[in-house]
């Protein structure tokens, strides 16, 4: 009885996106000094680092000075699993908005499971916030050749960087941001936006020998950026927090063999709300 009334409870709570079991020879994780690091024997280079996370930050960002536009904020560890399968952090921002974090490793990917509380009676201006992937392992490339490993998808097709249309001028260079429909193009990273809207919320890169591919994507979404350094972004979206306001934010990193429409097999059914945003027969054009 007691089985069964745990199993129903999971369903409601919608915990079906985590990985219910670690299979043999997949995913672990360690958290240190802000760094996630995800390692396996199938991922090129050993393993991945996560700058974890590296800023909160406030609405109004695109034209200003990134210092104006940071929140402070100190991430603590409060548990490890002593597998690597799972982790428990807590940022505590300037505001005093918390934000929990449950992380799981599957056998193929990265669970990410956010909640965000603003216990304060003042109304945060924690828009979005940035979990920087270092890729320069994965990809065996440096800041000058690892462009052409990363890809978008524009006109619902994936579409290798340097993208036709490039954008060259910001406050800040070099970099590139792809701004989905639903955000406010003056609230995204301060380097050069590019005027594509994206057909999806996935950004990655493959491997140096093409047989394996990284990709992220998160529920909801601020923006999809190529970093100044040898990084991919799928930054999440908070979008504010009003006085005891909670929010839940999910997200996931995907360590898969070099097969496109096995991934977005994937991220369909993981994103359910993404779809209509790539079914768009506009996205991809200037808005």
């Amino acid at each position: 009885m007691r089985l069964g009334i745990l199993l129903a409870t999971l369903v409601v709570q919608g915990l079906s996106f985590l990985p219910v079991a670690h299979a043999a020879g997949g995913l672990s994780l360690a958290w240190d000094k802000n760094i996630l690091t995800i390692r396996g024997d199938s991922i090129p280079g050993g393993f991945v680092r996560v700058l974890y996370l590296e800023a909160y930050c406030r609405p109004g960002s695109t034209n200003r000075d990134w210092h104006e536009t940071v929140i402070g904020h100190t991430t603590e560890l409060l548990h490890a699993d002593p597998s690597g399968q799972s982790l428990r952090l807590r940022c505590t921002l300037r505001d005093g908005v918390r934000v929990e974090h449950v992380i799981y490793a599957g056998k193929d990917e990265v669970v990410f499971d956010l909640t965000a509380h603003n216990p304060t009676g003042r109304t945060s201006q924690a828009h979005w916030a940035q979990p920087c992937i270092r890729v320069d392992r994965f990809t065996g490339a440096d800041q000058q050749s690892y462009l052409k490993k990363c890809f978008v998808f524009l006109d619902g097709k994936l579409t290798r960087m340097p993208t036709p249309v490039w954008a060259t001028q910001a406050r800040y260079t070099p970099g590139q941001v792809w701004c989905p429909r639903h955000v406010d193009r003056n609230d995204v990273n301060p380097r050069p936006l590019n005027p594509l809207v994206p057909s999806n919320g996935l950004i990655g890169c493959f491997s140096a020998d093409e047989t394996m591919l990284l990709a992220t994507a998160w529920e909801p979404y601020q923006e999809l950026f190529q970093g100044v350094i040898v990084c991919i972004h799928a930054d999440f979206r908070l979008g504010g927090l009003a006085p005891g306001e909670t929010k839940k934010i999910r997200g996931k990193i995907y360590i898969l063999p070099a097969d496109v429409p096995a991934l977005l097999t994937r991220y369909r059914r993981d994103f359910p709300e993404h779809i209509s945003e790539k079914s768009d027969p506009s996205s991809g054009h200037k808005p």
